[in-house]
């Protein structure tokens, strides 16, 4: 029986971690080893928080199957001990040691594919490893005209994998050649077995019959906002227009669950209709999820969520059996449609996103048609799937 072909994944970030590109980054690992790929996760051994130094492990923290090695090599980090405008040196020197120790690591074992969303690594290896099949995974342009320069030069050497349309036009202008369009995606097992919405609903104290619209993840993503104020707005002016609303916020950070609280009682909205969660471990998402009836995805206009972004929480709303209420950005319509899967309201519209409140509110068969759509479209974005085109993209020498 031939070897299994050798991918290492190399991602130079803090792992486990409460941030999605961990949940990402693991799930990948698992399907490209179900491909049958021989996988080795390679991170840097970084200062992690206590919560997630206090994880049994890697595997059972993000419920998939030890079917894949996970190694740490060392670094310098100071990031965390640094004050946030001063981080570019300390950030700098962890990613130059990192690099440092990766390269020796990678001189005793075999690499026959090295995977990565990680620039600076892409970089390293682009120059000094012409003979690895390298994948770059993209999930933003760099605007400073070095990172462009050199973002040019090694997108028209290595096999790209950006997760949207528009991402990979902007990819091709630059020189790219060789190009697979694959966004983010869900693992539908996680998803088997729910309970019900009533079971759901009881076990987090939400009255059975209530209507639920929900949010998963972080609350503000790389100093951004995610738009829970534009939501919380509308909620409200859709509760003044009759509609009964419960929302329930499942993510962090405690800080900005405060401030959602606050805004939630300068409306005089009930307090009892806000649910607000906090972090919960990866594998418990699914059966919070089972309790929404909605899933909201409210992003502002910005061009990384309109162009760059690929939100794991939508796949995971549509495999959920959620119907989706979302910000109409480019990048979530190349997923969902309008009125068939999903209802798009131009981003930051309170007004229109209270009237598509409204209107999901009082029509629970629109509701139902549009999960009933957006569950059987997400069988295209399984990560099992996505591997596989990936792994015959890899394979293709054309």
């Amino acid at each position: 029986m031939p070897e299994q072909p050798r991918l290492i994944y190399v991602a130079n970030n803090r792992l486990p971690t409460e941030k999605a590109h961990g949940l990402q980054i693991v799930q990948m690992c698992e399907a490209f080893a179900d491909t049958g790929y021989a996988v080795t996760l390679v991170t840097a051994r970084r200062v992690n928080t206590p919560e997630m130094r206090a994880v049994p492990d890697l595997w059972t923290h993000y419920g998939v199957q030890r079917n894949f090695r996970f190694r740490r090599v060392p670094c310098l980090d100071l990031i965390d001990r640094t004050p946030p405008r001063f981080q570019v040196i300390p950030f700098l020197l962890q990613t130059l040691t990192y690099l440092i120790a990766l390269w020796g690591w990678l001189l005793f074992h075999r690499a026959d594919v090295i995977y990565t969303r990680d620039f600076f690594a892409c970089v390293l290896f682009t120059f000094t490893r012409p003979w690895s099949t390298l994948v770059y995974e993209v999930h933003q342009l760099h605007h400073s005209r070095l990172g462009r320069w050199l973002q040019g030069v090694i997108v028209r050497r290595v096999r790209v994998v950006p997760v949207t349309g528009h991402l990979a036009d902007r990819l091709r202008a630059m020189g790219a050649r060789r190009v697979l369009v694959e966004h983010d995606g869900v693992r539908l097992a996680r998803f088997a077995n729910l309970p019900s919405r009533e079971e759901a609903r009881t076990s987090l104290g939400i009255a059975p019959d209530a209507f639920v619209i929900g949010y998963v993840g972080r609350l503000h993503t790389m100093g951004m906002s995610k738009g829970l104020d534009t939501l919380v707005d509308a909620v409200a002016a859709a509760s003044q227009a009759g509609a009964v609303i419960d929302l329930l916020l499942v993510g962090g950070p405690d800080t900005g669950i405060t401030q959602i609280r606050a805004q939630w009682a300068a409306h005089g909205l009930p307090t009892d209709r806000l649910h607000a969660v906090g972090q919960v471990p990866p594998d418990d998402v699914p059966r919070h999820m089972a309790a929404m009836d909605v899933g909201a995805l409210p992003l502002p206009w910005t061009e990384h969520f309109a162009y760059y972004a690929s939100a794991i929480k939508l796949f995971e709303y549509m495999a959920a059996g959620c119907a989706v209420l979302a910000s109409d950005l480019p990048g979530t319509a190349e997923v969902v449609r309008d009125g068939d899967s999903a209802l798009l309201v131009p981003p930051g519209d309170v007004d229109a996103l209270a009237a598509a409140l409204g209107r999901l509110c009082a029509d629970r068969d629109l509701v139902a048609r549009l999960a009933a759509q957006a569950q059987a479209d997400v069988q295209h974005y399984t990560w099992a799937a996505r591997a596989a085109r990936i792994r015959a993209f890899i394979e293709d020498q054309a």
